[in-house]
């Protein structure tokens, strides 16, 4: 798989990541352990080299299952895990206080079995606690070889700025896909002006993108888009406009409509990695096939003409979660 590099960070990563998320935390009830670490590796096997994980997810089984399945080629690979929330768990507000940034730091290297954590990003801004000390706090574990980068994620401009300035960011992370384009207004030309790389999750619209979701598609109660806005059977109905826009392209360039969204991403900026996530290995070889899928520029002009007579329906998170939405 070709390779990327974040910015002016000299981090290089795979042009596609691996959002690990998903394998046991967010989108029902996941897969088996065993099966899991089977995945990732299937993963490395593919030419993925960027995994992603969070001590959030569980909270801390996700690192467990990362941390053994890359144990055997840890020195191959980047991880990127995150610190912010009380005791790991999002439900329990944010916490990036220096000390507890420091303890996650020591417990996290122990769950991924490894000596330095490449790229640490801050889950979420908390208003509480001045983005200086957060950066200032990485950049003293950078010191000490704990950790390698730093990265924020869902950050305001405003915050990335004065991250930036105390230790410069190496990633951010935050949504962005053709269901979701807002950071196109001022995040990425603040990226690119500070030379910045963007790691966009959900990718895939949470699966929406994929043309697998329609107004019948149930959700599980442990499934995070029962309780998501856009994910409303009304939504989904009024939102399929877009699916179909994708899906006529693909079937124009013999691929899925996953790989078009995906090609579209990674035809937006050189140093924009995306994270798409999955538990099953017929998907994971269909997401990296957009890695390979060229849009040529009449494509992506048809695409940014149709879609700017669509109006996209649905927030993009419950309220129980826009809090942590930042607005610094």
């Amino acid at each position: 798989m070709q390779k990327r590099i974040f910015g002016n960070s000299g981090l290089e990563v795979s042009a596609l990541g691996y959002g690990c998320m998903g394998l046991n935390f967010g989108y029902g009830s996941g897969i088996s352990k065993e099966e899991a670490i089977k995945l990732i590796r299937h993963a490395f096997e593919l030419g993925v080299r960027f995994f992603d994980t969070a001590e959030a997810y569980g909270p801390f089984t996700n690192e467990e299952i990362v941390g053994e399945a890359l144990q055997p080629i840890r020195d191959q690979v980047v991880i990127a895990t995150k610190f912010g929330f009380q005791n790991g768990m999002a439900t329990k507000g944010l916490d990036s206080r220096p000390e507890r940034i420091r303890q996650v730091a020591e417990e996290s290297l122990k769950r991924l079995r490894t000596d330095r954590i490449d790229l640490f990003y801050q889950h979420r801004v908390d208003p509480s606690v001045p983005i200086e000390d957060v950066a200032g706090t990485v950049k003293d574990l950078i010191a000490e070889g704990k950790v390698k980068h730093f990265g924020l994620s869902e950050a305001s401009v405003h915050s990335i700025r004065k991250a930036h300035a105390v230790q410069p960011v190496t990633a951010l992370q935050s949504e962005y896909s053709l269901f979701w384009r807002e950071p196109e207004q001022e995040i990425l030309p603040t990226l690119e002006a500070l030379g910045i790389g963007f790691v966009p999750f959900a990718p895939l619209g949470r699966g929406f993108l994929t043309g697998k979701i329609d107004a019948g598609t149930s959700f599980a109660d442990n499934d995070m888009r029962k309780s998501v806005p856009r994910f409303t059977e009304e939504n989904r109905k009024a939102n399929q406009a877009l699916v179909a826009l994708i899906s006529g392209i693909a079937q124009e360039k013999d691929a899925t409509p996953a790989q078009v969204a995906l090609a579209w991403l990674l035809a937006q900026k050189p140093w924009i990695v995306p994270i798409p996530g999955t538990t099953k290995a017929s998907r994971l070889a269909e997401n990296l096939g957009g890695a390979t899928l060229e849009l040529t520029p009449t494509d992506l002009a048809n695409i940014e003409r149709a879609t700017a007579e669509m109006t996209l329906h649905g927030d993009r998170y419950p309220p129980a979660m826009q809090r942590y939405v930042d607005h610094q």
